[in-house]
């Protein structure tokens, strides 16, 4: 049985406001931990913040302690590349844009991406956010190429693709077939989705699985075992589907240093795989 940090890789959203990326990959390291997602968050890992100079110390570090970035992750909160105003599209590109060519400095195999979001209470007709969403990829996609990345778009629940039916079919429309899915367990259980037939559905794009708990009432990315997320049903369909990769911790409390250990054991405990792929 593998230790709890060899098994799973690990997001930094628990650690933007406290530490600045480097120093949070060094804590991480220390308890074991070797691969992992980095949130863009200022004072933490910020485009802008980072010249040519700290972009090649960082990689260099990452080099020097065998640390390895799966993915840069920017929260779709502030940015909403299917959004009605093309100033806010154009806004979001261009912070997406920045992303991708600070993950290519950085040798990350992919960026995270939202497909975008409706308006809750007047939403933009499907087939146009559709339209905009093909947009951000056109633009997206060649950068991510030239830059030596990929692109990789999230299941979330807010977005105007929110399950893994729509945003695969979606995607089936889109010609160019590098595109991968993260698909999140969390994301799936909140908005009533049955995370087993949802990795099914990405399985042909999958590139991660990013895993914490969540209830249906509040949307939360909690420890294991604080919600209702499905996990003992999970590793069958895993290897079902062939997927090889370390799946990403995305434990987001007050305490993640306890918080993400204990998910990992109670993970290994019902039989969570722990293999890798390489990228």
């Amino acid at each position: 049985m593998p230790p709890p940090a060899a098994a799973f890789a690990v997001n930094t959203y628990a650690y933007a406001l406290s530490h600045s990326a480097k120093d949070c990959l060094d804590h991480l390291a220390r308890q074991g931990y070797s691969e992992f997602e980095l949130i863009l968050f200022p004072g933490h890992l910020w485009p802008s913040e980072l010249d040519a100079g700290a972009r090649r110390g960082l990689r260099s570090h990452l080099a020097s302690r065998q640390l390895r970035l799966i993915t840069l992750n920017m929260p779709n909160i502030d940015i909403n590349v299917a959004a009605a105003s093309k100033e806010m599209r154009d806004y979001s590109l261009s912070m997406l844009s920045e992303s991708v060519v600070l993950a290519g400095d950085l040798g990350v195999p992919g960026v995270v991406v939202g497909p975008g979001k409706p308006n809750p209470l007047f939403p933009l007709p499907k087939a146009r956010m559709t339209e905009y969403f093909y947009a951000a990829l056109d633009r997206l996609v060649p950068l991510a190429e030239r830059c030596g990345t990929s692109i990789w778009i999230e299941n979330l629940p807010f977005a105007f693709l929110p399950d893994a039916d729509s945003l695969m079919s979606a995607l089936d429309q889109y010609p160019k077939p590098a595109v991968g899915v993260v698909y999140d367990v969390a994301n799936a259980v909140f908005h009533r989705e049955n995370p087993v037939s949802g990795l099914e559905r990405v399985r042909e794009r999958l590139r991660l699985v990013h895993l914490s708990d969540t209830g249906h009432e509040a949307y939360r990315h909690d420890p294991v075992g604080n919600g209702v997320v499905p996990f003992a049903a999970l590793p069958p369909v895993l290897a079902k589907i062939g997927y090889t990769a370390l799946s990403m911790l995305e434990i987001i409390t007050g305490t993640p240093d306890k918080d993400i250990r204990a998910s990992a054991e109670k993970l290994i405990a019902i039989g969570w795989p722990a293999s890798r792929r390489g990228q």
